[in-house]
């Protein structure tokens, strides 16, 4: 039988969520409860390949097993071996075909930053500190530029080993801001049906340029049409990333 997991996780501590020869994976780390809990090994297949430092409320993941266990029972079984920072929050029965990657999909990203005279170090393993007053009405507006089916090549990390088309369909994108003790909370959140890698990070390092006023809102168009990585700004860090929902149509 297939089991579906939803995990919630601070990624602070952790090399991604794909397992790899140089630092503790999510994966690694949650498919180790699933073995103790079994008693068999197993492979875990995640939703979404965050990276180090990026944090989640909403990881979807599946394993195969023989073993029958309460379905009911299984998320407080494996937290009670897991550490504290990676916690099941869920757990149903899926058809031997689902795949959490391969099914259409709705993600949403949400990127957080903090603006104001001094950071807030109660925020700072989960925001991005800006010292500079960003303008919102300006970075709605670069922001409103990503809306709609797009080839987003610029907004992907040069590096990145790209199989398949480079189109993807941003559904929604808004900002909203919180005000707190220390100053603003900025959260920037985009919804779409898929995302290239360090693609938040970057369309987020861009919106700052834009908010800091060294770059007009319209630029960020210009950016998409050009197809060029060089043109967009910086790739933000990962500690204001979070992964916040999906959804299988």
């Amino acid at each position: 039988m297939r089991i579906k997991l939803k995990i919630a996780y601070d990624g602070t501590e952790y090399c991604g969520w794909q397992v790899q020869e140089n630092g503790v994976s999510i994966q690694k780390t949650v498919q180790y409860a699933i073995e103790d809990l079994y008693g068999h090994k197993t492979d875990l297949t995640g939703a979404s390949r965050t990276d180090a430092g990026v944090h989640a409320l909403c990881q979807i993941a599946v394993f195969d097993t023989d073993k029958d266990i309460d379905i009911k029972k299984i998320p407080m079984a494996l937290n009670q071996r897991l550490p504290d920072d990676i916690r099941v929050v869920g757990a149903e029965h899926a058809d031997p075909d689902f795949h959490p990657r391969y099914r259409p999909t709705e993600k949403t990203y949400e990127y957080r930053i903090f603006n104001g005279d001094h950071p807030d170090p109660v925020k700072r393993l989960y925001t991005h500190y800006v010292y500079k007053k960003l303008d919102i009405k300006a970075m709605e507006e670069g922001l409103s530029c990503i809306l709609g089916k797009h080839d987003f090549i610029c907004f992907c990390s040069a590096n990145s080993n790209i199989r398949g088309s480079t189109e993807r369909t941003i559904k929604s994108a808004s900002i909203n801001v919180e005000k707190e003790p220390l100053g603003d909370l900025i959260i920037i959140r985009i919804t779409g049906d898929g995302f290239l890698h360090n693609m938040i990070r970057i369309i987020a390092g861009t919106l700052i340029k834009i908010g800091m006023g060294a770059w007009d809102p319209e630029y960020m168009e210009e950016i998409i049409l050009s197809g060029d990585r060089r043109k967009a700004g910086p790739t933000a860090p990962a500690s204001g990333l979070m992964l916040t929902d999906i959804k299988y149509l």
